[in-house]
């Protein structure tokens, strides 16, 4: 059986990273090119955006090879009782939605609420072919059965949810496929600790396949970005494959582990809704852009672009290490490693805070190159000296070329 899942894994990074030089060309072709128009932006270069494809193409391959294969061998049943046949047929069809939809916005642009349509009805698909949350044992309380109409309104909250929290997360290189990697290798521990169903297994190990085939491609400095065709994907893959990964045993406790597993994003985009609600005060400004995202603030506040990635792959990493401790080994150890790890993030923050301040460094434009001196200051543009980086207002631009501070690294 593991044999099989190595290959598969192996068959799933092959084909993408095959793939991706092919999805760069296509997406030059037909124009699926991230063009900076905002401020929000955090590159000024354009840049391809189908590398979604590419990973869906070598996740689907390795799929349909395992899947294969341990039906062959007889490890999986497709046509019991838990129809998993049904499933992932429903799951392949809501692929095709995402797909669809995330190529149109890649290259024509789609408004959010269209966006959101597509989405809508991935979940739907989904839940009509029985990908749904069911009944939860509350250990030592009761078992909290669910109506049908509330099973696929939960349902389709989580698996709409995820998808945008994933999409929200598509804002620097390698950031929502790296996370999405972290994310798959905590619940793929969580699945094999909980002798979770097989299929969760099957279809988690392609995932991560196609995502560490797809990566060399995204890392800083990118070649490609992953697109909204990707990032949709992997969010409403990571949301069925959640749900699937819990389907023997729902239980309060094992229903929390995938979302802390997935608590950087979930944060992430919870916190965006409220922010924006409270800015814009309408359910409209929920779909309005902003830079107030987690790692918009940690480029503020001087880290460059790939220290920011590295920072949240530590995050996403530790809450599912956090994830996987309270299973394996309860809730009080799964604390103590967490004060750890907040521990050693703070105590690395205040060392990089001194030591800016103490080497006095300078900031780069990455466009034009304009050099920003906190010593000197810009007087000309009413920034006294001895104003640190960090510290100059979100609404200050590059004196030179105009463009935002996010764009600024250090310079060496």
């Amino acid at each position: 059986m593991w044999g099989n899942i190595a290959i598969a894994f192996l068959l799933a990074f092959i084909v993408t990273y095959m793939a991706t030089p092919y999805s760069i060309k296509i997406a030059e072709k037909i124009g699926a090119i991230d063009i900076p128009k905002d401020e929000r932006r955090m590159r000024k270069k354009s840049m391809p955006k189908l590398g979604g494809v590419a990973v869906i193409t070598g996740f689907i391959i390795s799929l349909i090879y395992l899947v294969m294969i341990t039906y062959i061998e007889g490890s999986i049943n497709l046509f019991d009782e838990n129809e998993y046949l049904k499933k992932l047929i429903g799951m392949g069809l809501g692929i095709m939605v995402i797909a669809i939809t995330g190529i149109l916005d890649d290259t024509k642009t789609l408004n959010p609420l269209q966006q959101f349509i597509g989405q809508l009805i991935a979940a739907c698909i989904a839940v009509a072919f029985g990908i749904k949350i069911g009944n939860i044992n509350i250990p030592f309380i009761a078992e909290m059965g669910l109506s049908e109409t509330v099973s696929i309104i939960i349902t389709i909250i989580w698996i709409v949810g995820i998808t945008n929290a994933i999409n929200f997360l598509d804002g620097l290189d390698g950031l929502s496929s790296g996370i999405a990697i972290t994310s798959c290798v905590s619940l793929l521990i969580i699945f094999a600790i909980n002798d979770s169903p097989m299929i969760a297994i099957l279809v988690i190990t392609s995932l991560i396949g196609a995502l560490f085939g797809f990566l060399p491609f995204n890392f800083a400095p990118a070649k490609t970005f992953i697109g909204d065709t990707g990032s949709n994907f992997l969010g409403y893959l990571l949301s069925i494959i959640s749900i699937l990964g819990v389907a023997k045993t729902y239980t309060i406790a094992v229903i929390v582990l995938p979302m802390l597993a997935l608590g950087l994003p979930i944060v992430d985009v919870t916190w965006a809704i409220i922010r924006r609600l409270v800015k814009g005060k309408s359910l409209k400004a929920i779909f309005m852009a902003d830079k107030g995202h987690l790692h918009h603030r940690l480029v503020r506040k001087g880290f460059s672009q790939k220290q920011t990635v590295l920072i949240m792959y530590i995050i996403s990493a530790s809450l599912g290490v956090f994830a996987i401790i309270i299973l394996e080994s309860g809730i009080w150890k799964a604390v103590s490693f967490l004060l750890m790890v907040i521990a050693a993030l703070a105590l690395g923050y205040r060392t990089f805070i001194t030591q800016k301040e103490e080497k006095g460094e300078k900031y780069e434009c990455g466009v034009c190159k304009y050099i920003y001196n906190p010593k000197t200051g810009n007087e000309k543009a009413g920034i006294s000296p001895g104003t640190n980086f960090e510290d100059l207002p979100d609404t200050w631009v590059c004196p030179v070329c105009g463009e935002s501070k996010d764009v600024f690294e250090i310079h060496k």
